[in-house]
């Protein structure tokens, strides 16, 4: 099983020399990916409504530490996990995306996911109840832009007309994976995408939502043994009991990927990459 490091946007500071010496032990300790999380804006409670990060939580900007990761290592992939795809305009993150994976080398892979902030999208001039239909158009017309010379297309949201994006990227296309865990997202990610970077636990309720993903990928006429599967675990403590429990549940359940998720403060550089030691020692070195 691989293992992919959470990027620790809130908790690693804005100190570059601290955040390559981190990127630089997560390739140098053997994970397989980095995955930077995205949001545009910190947001304050209003009404009844409590935001899961507000306006003192720190999100480097992806694409651009995408690039900065990029630069400072050598092998490791890079993902996002999970850019809010339909509160962006689309040919620009495919350019975006297009400039990181040619800059790696070839080490991009786009997590994308439709996001819970709907203030966000207000503030981005972004449209709230269409980022379902909006997303899965954004994929097509990505594809498009990353693979043919000229492109030309008319859909509910998009108009382009013999317009291109130059220099191309590596990977044509560049691997597209999906988070969340709606059944919408689901059939959406089974019909589109290249794999699903679900947060779960691995017990009935996810073997049950596993078991609806494989069953859409069939129906779609796709092979459930070429669809990738990341388990994110989420973790609320040190306990290196329960991280290699999960995985072994993961393991069972077909995840080739795994990525501890921890949601409690590591503060500290040292912290931050004594944690991934640890899970890597949990996931059998």
């Amino acid at each position: 099983m691989q293992l992919s490091a959470f990027f620790p946007t809130r908790h690693i500071g804005s100190d570059p020399a601290k955040i390559r010496d981190w990127a630089q032990a997560a390739e140098d300790l053997g994970y397989s990916h980095i995955e930077v999380p995205d949001h545009v804006f910190g947001a304050t409670a209003r009404g009844d409504w409590t935001p899961t990060y507000n306006e003192t939580d720190a999100f480097h900007e992806t694409f651009t530490t995408m690039a900065f990761l990029a630069a400072v290592t050598k092998t490791i992939g890079l993902t996002s996990g999970v850019l809010i795809l339909p509160q962006r305009q689309t040919g620009l993150v495919a350019k975006q995306a297009a400039e990181v994976d040619l800059l790696s080398g070839g080490r991009l892979r786009l997590g994308i996911g439709v996001g819970w902030n709907h203030v966000e999208y207000e503030s981005l001039g972004a449209t709230w109840n269409t980022r379902g239909a909006m997303q899965s158009e954004q994929i097509e017309v990505m594809r498009r832009l990353w693979t043919q010379d000229l492109v030309t297309f008319k859909g509910r949201f998009h108009t382009l007309d013999s317009v291109n994006i130059v220099p191309l990227p590596v990977q044509r296309p560049i691997p597209i994976w999906f988070g969340g865990s709606s059944d919408a997202v689901i059939r959406r990610a089974a019909r589109l995408g290249d794999g699903w970077m679900p947060i779960m636990t691995p017990d009935a309720a996810g073997e049950a939502k596993l078991a609806m993903l494989r069953g859409f990928l069939t129906e779609f006429g796709r092979d459930p043994a070429t669809f990738g599967l990341e388990a994110w675990l989420r973790a609320t403590g040190p306990d290196p009991d329960r991280w290699g429990a999960d995985l072994a549940a993961w393991r069972r359940l077909g995840a080739s990927i795994a990525m501890l998720y921890p949601v409690y403060p590591l503060e500290g550089l040292d912290a931050q990459i004594e944690i991934l030691r640890r899970f890597k020692d949990v996931a059998g070195g």
